[in-house]
């Protein structure tokens, strides 16, 4: 089968497409034919060992998992003996980080991971993103205690994250302000967001409105600049360690103060997360943000675009083209 490989970490253009074996599968796995995959931010941090304590979990020298991709979308191949919750033929997306595999024509993965049926009327390469950043989203909104009628504001929007995040906040009842660039504010407003900040036109840490949560979908920002925005007892969360991981320590330390507190959404990557964003897409509350498709054998290309920091949404990578 066809497959995108790195024998080492460094810059994407470590990354080949190249024949490799097919996957095997054990009693309890289920063999997919992989119609849809994406590359994203977690994608490319593995791919460079940065930071360079992923080689803790990757491999040291070398990464020990060749074949790289977290997101999926396809058909059952084949199941293992001891499979009865999914068979040959079944639609199935899904998410698969520290197994990775994704990035090739088959992938094999446990019957009981974060894996489900495809939700109805959705394509295969509109579901393939609808688990990256969606989970991470969610433990944004799970780590806060988001309730119906707080104000959360949302820095970087227009991301695989943020933009889950402003749909799944709006399902959870929440008033959203979102940060953005000026040329995309009528997409994040197409989202659900209620107010929409252009970030290149106004400092948003200067706004004058106060909010319940803040997240910083992108990791650009830090708790000291945003922390005049929260109200008291209001919550900061990144999705990046942030300066000499202040991300990891500051929870330790604010809850001491009993003000305002910094948390760090740890996400959870099982079925019942496949299962309740297949949900929220056939009820058309969550629709991933697709910015660019591209062939498997352009797959370099699609990591030397998402490494500009300029992608909107989510990079889909078209294993197999629609018929």
């Amino acid at each position: 089968m066809k497959a995108a490989v790195h024998n080492r970490y460094g810059p994407p253009g470590v990354i080949r497409v190249a024949e490799v074996a097919e996957p095997s599968i054990g009693d309890h796995d289920v063999l997919v034919r992989v119609h849809a995959t994406t590359v994203n931010r977690t994608d490319c941090a593995y791919r460079a060992a940065s930071p360079f304590f992923v080689r803790v979990f990757t491999g040291l020298v070398r990464p020990r998992r060749t074949v790289l991709g977290t997101e999926y979308a396809g058909v059952v191949e084949a199941v293992g003996s001891g499979v009865t919750s999914f068979e040959a033929g079944d639609r199935v997306f899904g998410y698969n980080e520290g197994r990775f595999g994704t990035h090739a024509e088959y992938l094999s993965v446990p019957h009981d991971g974060a894996i489900a049926t495809m939700p109805s009327g959705v394509t295969f390469e509109k579901a393939a993103p609808g688990t990256e950043g969606s989970h991470y989203a969610l433990a944004f909104v799970n780590k806060a205690g988001v309730r119906p009628g707080q104000d959360v504001l949302v820095y970087g929007a227009t991301g695989a994250i943020g933009s889950a995040a402003v749909q799944l906040l709006k399902h959870h009842g929440a008033t959203v302000t979102a940060v953005c660039d000026g040329p995309h504010m009528e997409l994040v407003k197409g989202l659900g967001a209620d107010r929409v900040v252009d970030h290149t036109a106004q400092d948003f840490t200067r706004d004058e409105q106060r909010y319940d949560a803040v997240f910083d979908a992108v990791g650009k920002s830090t708790f000291g600049r945003c922390k005049r925005l929260l109200k008291p007892g209001g919550v900061y969360l990144s999705s990046d360690l942030g300066p000499w991981c202040q991300n990891l320590l500051l929870p330790l330390v604010t809850p001491l103060f009993r003000g305002r507190k910094v948390k760090f959404p740890f996400p959870k990557q099982d079925q019942e997360m496949a299962r309740y964003f297949r949900a929220l897409m056939e009820s058309g509350e969550f629709s991933p943000v697709i910015d660019r498709r591209y062939p498997l054998e352009r797959i370099v290309d699609a990591y030397r675009y998402v490494e500009t920091g300029q992608k909107i949404g989510n990079v889909v990578i078209v294993v197999v083209p629609p018929t």
